[in-house]
């Protein structure tokens, strides 16, 4: 997502979801909640036409402007500048079109606008159909949400289903569970990594490599000084660093289309011997620190043995 390294004038309040997730009730409630609306000049960008529509006319409405978007060529710098200069807007509420890559909104917003919370809005009744059909589409709203709200749920549904599509993508979104009757639950299902963290060394099974590169990526503090074993292809090029080489995985997330290499940085003083896209085992203690390649702090590992080995099975690692 875009950032200053400057306070930005606008704050970007997102909410994303298919079609009737609730994403305009939200907004609406939220609006007329006197300790979130204290009188910002508020825009309300709206992406898509639902049946619900929100109701200005009401008084702590009225500091609130509503601009709607029915293309995504219509989501660039210059016009959404344009339309919050119209509103005078101090803040923006985006109501998401469900059916658009998020890519398009966080590759055009101003830059001076910025996310601050990013909720996606789920009708629980259809989710695990839309999850078979359109993955692609839920796993692009999962990917960056502080939050998912499940709405309509009911004690029949299965938990767990629904956790597990959610942490397939990203172990810190706080997921919530809110019933037709209004009761809500916040999720409590505990999230056990497949590997001992507290292991002297932490063995890696092949079929496990994308947990623990998601993991490490999200909390790497949490393996600074520990000891990893795990098989990987090497990646070597002549613009890294002396002894310094990559060792990772090809990650699928949901479609072919979306596998990338996903690798770690490592330091050997027999650099030289590998080769490109050889298969290794490697057993090496973490040290999270900055690194060129980081361009910032990461996980860096000091490699102790490097043993070549044949490709897993299964060469593209997945969550699943």
């Amino acid at each position: 997502m875009p950032m200053n390294d400057q306070e930005p004038a606008v704050a970007v309040f997102l909410f994303t979801g298919f079609l009737e997730a609730g994403k305009t009730k939200f907004i609406q409630g939220t609006m007329e909640d006197r300790s979130f609306n204290k009188g910002e000049r508020t825009m309300i960008l709206v992406c898509e036409e639902g049946e619900e529509e929100f109701d200005l006319s009401k008084s702590i409405m009225k500091n609130v402007c509503v601009k709607t978007i029915e293309e995504p060529e219509e989501l660039n710098p210059e016009n959404l500048s344009r339309l919050a200069e119209e509103c005078g807007a101090e803040r923006v509420m985006v109501e998401y079109n469900g059916m658009w890559q998020l890519q398009q909104l966080f590759q055009n917003l101003p830059d001076d606008w910025a996310v601050y919370q990013e909720m996606f809005f789920v009708d629980s009744t259809t989710f695990l159909q839309y999850n078979k059909n359109m993955r692609s589409l839920v796993v692009d709203k999962l990917n960056t949400c502080d939050l998912v709200a499940f709405n309509r749920f009911d004690d029949k549904f299965d938990k767990l289903a629904f956790h597990k599509i959610v942490r397939g993508t990203s172990r810190r979104t706080d997921i919530v569970y809110e019933y037709a009757t209004g009761k809500i639950e916040y999720d409590d299902i505990k999230d056990p990594l497949p590997f001992d963290i507290n292991a002297p060394v932490i063995e890696v099974k092949d079929e496990d490599y994308a947990l623990l590169y998601r993991d490490m990526m999200e909390e790497p503090a949490k393996y600074d000084g520990k000891v990893l074993k795990f098989k990987g292809i090497v990646a070597v090029d002549g613009t890294f660093p002396k002894n310094t080489f990559a060792i990772g995985r090809h990650v699928m997330t949901c479609w072919v289309e979306d596998i990338r290499y996903c690798g770690v940085v490592a330091e050997w003083d027999k650099t030289a011997m590998l080769g490109a896209r050889q298969w290794i085992i490697v057993t090496a203690k973490v040290s999270l620190q900055k690194h060129k390649l980081y361009r910032g702090k990461g996980p860096v590992l000091k490699v102790q043995e490097v043993v070549l080995t044949s490709k897993p099975e299964q060469d593209v690692a997945t969550f699943f």
